[in-house]
């Protein structure tokens, strides 16, 4: 029952997520929002959605480490699995935008939570902090890209998701959308909790390998099927960016509803893994501006290193 309850959790909130994201996004062309905007706000915090609600729920309810274990884990499971097994299907060209501006925010965020988090404790201004640089830096994106004439999802892209659906429909997503991601959330930290009981391990480690893995599922089904049929937008730049929001935004938004307490086991384990992955990834997209199928090897074999720590460290 308790590992229904789990597998339950994690597909309720991947199927509001998605919900949550079509009814926004429909609501919102509806109204003429711009697209820009659209994929800056709505889409990007749709998406972390999951992880949002689980990260709140578990630590207003006392269990930080299932929160905080999820963030770390999908962190590193983001550029170990899923960047690891998408170059192996076919490798990724790396953009000048990625190395200048998205891994260098991926760092700072990363060492920023690495030493605030030292005191075993992300305080609520702390949090204040980590949200107001996500709001800077989310703000000169959206007026850079106005600039340059970009946008970060077509008009064709986010019609796809809204699919002209009348007024109501949009807002039953909405809603139901909402629904699953309570209930999902709900049901994956009782999951969780439960089965670390009867088995006399930690939630922390149930968080950043089962919980970790299922909510970065849709983010490794994507990149597959892209890959597999060779589109070119495919971009590491997504992959690090989500690790930035979860960080800033997740974590950020967290704090400041509770302040995260931070065990031991992340701050002299967990944490140093997800540091050296994110500086791992660096001069392998610098070198040949490039991922190809030796380096997707590579980060692969660095995730299951550290799956296989992370067993040896709790059993």
């Amino acid at each position: 029952m308790d590992y229904l309850l789990l597998i339950g959790g994690i597909i309720a909130l991947l199927i509001g997520g998605e919900a949550l994201v079509r009814g926004a996004v429909g609501m919102a062309l509806r109204f003429k929002i711009s697209t820009l905007v659209i994929g800056m706000t709505i889409v990007s915090f749709g998406t972390s959605a999951p992880e949002l609600l689980v990260s709140l729920s578990s630590v207003l309810g006392g269990y930080d480490d299932v929160g905080v274990g999820a963030v770390v884990g999908s962190n590193i499971s983001n550029l170990g699995l899923v960047l690891g097994i998408t170059v192996l299907i076919f490798p990724i060209a790396v953009s000048k935008n990625t190395i200048k501006i998205d891994w260098p925010l991926m760092m700072i965020a990363s060492l920023l939570f690495y030493f605030l988090g030292r005191d075993g404790l992300i305080s609520f201004w702390e949090g204040v902090l980590f949200v107001a640089i996500l709001i800077s830096f989310s703000v000169w994106l959206v007026v850079q890209s106005r600039k340059e004439g970009k946008a970060l999802y077509t008009e064709d892209e986010l019609e796809s998701l809204a699919h002209h659906r009348p007024p109501f429909k949009d807002i039953a997503y909405i809603v139901g959308g909402m629904v699953g991601l309570y209930f999902g959330a709900e049901w994956l930290i009782e999951g969780v909790i439960n089965i670390a009981r009867v088995h006399y391990i930690s939630e922390k480690f149930i968080s950043v390998t089962a919980v970790a893995f299922g909510t970065s599922v849709p983010e490794l089904v994507t990149s597959a099927v892209a890959a597999y049929r060779k589109e070119t937008d495919i971009s590491i730049g997504n992959l690090i960016g989500s690790n930035v929001f979860n960080i800033l935004a997740i974590l950020g938004i967290t704090a400041m509803a509770q302040p995260i307490k931070l065990s031991e086991s992340i701050n002299h384990f967990d944490i140093y893994f997800m540091l050296a992955i994110s500086l791992l990834v660096f001069p392998l997209m610098y070198f040949g501006r490039e991922i190809n199928r030796i380096k997707g090897v590579v980060l692969l074999l660095f995730y299951f290193t550290y799956i296989y720590f992370a067993f040896m460290a709790e059993f």
